[in-house]
Formats: C-alpha cells, sequence, structure tokens
C-alpha cells in the first residue's frame, strides 16, 4: 500500500508531511503538480518557487520523502490562445479564465495528477491537507483520503506555527494569506495576482495576463 501527499507547499501540505515525519506515518512520496504560464514560464509566485525547489523539496528529500513534479500538457496561454468550438462563443478566444470557475486548475493542474494516479495501486491512500477547523472540507474527504492535521488536531494556526519553527514557512505568506498562480483570477486585492502584477516580474507578459503595466 502506498502512502501519497499531494502537495502545493503551502503550510498545510508541509504541515502534513512534518506530522508524518514526527508520528512516523507512512509516506511514500510529495506530488506536486507545477502549473505552467507558457513552456519556460512557472505559474508560481517566484518566491514560492524559489522555496519549493530551493528549500521544502531538499528538506524532505534529506529525510527520505521524495518529490514527484508534474507539469500538464496544457499551458495557461495554451488554454488562453485556444479556440471555443460550440456555444455563443464559438469561433473566439476563449481567453481569462472566469473567476469562480478555475479552468486552469482543471484543465492544467488536474490532468497530470490523475494520469499519475493511474498508475498507482488501487489501495493507495491519499493524504490531503485539511485542517482540524475545516469541517466541511473534511466532510468532503473519500474513502481513501485522509487528514493528518485532522488526526493530529491542528488547526490552520497550528499548521502555520509547525512551519515556522521548522524554518519552512513559504515566503508568500509574507503578504498574502494564500497561494496559487499569479495570475489566479480569485484572488483578491492584496493577494498573489495584485502583488505579482505591481512587481515587475512579468513584465513582458502583463498584457497577455491581465495585469497593468
Amino acid at each position: 500500500m502506498k502512502h501519497i501527499l499531494t502537495c502545493s507547499f503551502g503550510k498545510d501540505s508541509i504541515a502534513t508531511a512534518l506530522l508524518a515525519l514526527q508520528y512516523g506515518e507512512p509516506l511514500d512520496e510529495l506530488v506536486y503538480s507545477e502549473v505552467m504560464f507558457s513552456n519556460t514560464v512557472s505559474g508560481e509566485l517566484p518566491e514560492h518557487k524559489r522555496f519549493i525547489y530551493e528549500t521544502a523539496i531538499p528538506y524532505f528529500e534529506k529525510r527520505g520523502i521524495p518529490t514527484r513534479v508534474l507539469r500538464g500538457q496544457k499551458t495557461y496561454l495554451d488554454c488562453f490562445y485556444r479556440i471555443v468550438s460550440r456555444g455563443n462563443a464559438e469561433g473566439k478566444l476563449a481567453s481569462f479564465p472566469l473567476t469562480g470557475r478555475c479552468s486552469i486548475q482543471r484543465d492544467c493542474k488536474l490532468p497530470p495528477i490523475r494520469t499519475y494516479q493511474k498508475t498507482l495501486p488501487q489501495d493507495t491512500v491519499y493524504y490531503l491537507g485539511i485542517a482540524a477547523d475545516e469541517p466541511i472540507r473534511l466532510a468532503r474527504l473519500k474513502e481513501n483520503q485522509t487528514s493528518l492535521l485532522a488526526k493530529y488536531n491542528l488547526t490552520e494556526k497550528d499548521a502555520w506555527t509547525m512551519c515556522q519553527a521548522e524554518g519552512l514557512l513559504s515566503p508568500l505568506y509574507a503578504f498574502t494569506g494564500r497561494g496559487g498562480c499569479w495570475f489566479c483570477p480569485n484572488a483578491s486585492a492584496g493577494t498573489s495576482a495584485p502583488v505579482q502584477c505591481t512587481s515587475g516580474f512579468m513584465a513582458d507578459a502583463a498584457g497577455i495576463a491581465g495585469c497593468p503595466q
């Protein structure tokens, strides 16, 4: 039986991995699906991307937990320039993803995870980073999914504290309370998308991504 943690390297998924190490829970690997803006540019905030590859992945690899990095066949730009084939918008560019309906997650992030899951044994257990104070999300867990945060009664605040104490709190939390792609249509003022747009990091892509120049 394999035990997998689908990991965004936010506080809740990292705290889950730390709990597995602390309590000797079985954990075979971390699975990270990196959404790409283009074939060469990541969808992650640059601060978070550096944290993932330079801090978090090496930390867990040194402790015997490898990370499997997945990337989908489609990028944000592939989705943006897709020609709609039916409906009222037939023949037009799909353009920007709609708020509240994340087509980028559907088309870019989830497919490589689902493809990989098909190669795993049917009795694989999937850890999800859901805190003890998230009852609605916990109620949605499937039979083969479990939360170590709930098992050991850790809240979101506890997860934050645990990561911070271990030096594994992503720098993105210095300016936003949530992770996500820098072009996320669901980001509100003060979170990743506005911060990224004003940072100058993606100046060349700003017109396409919808950021002010």
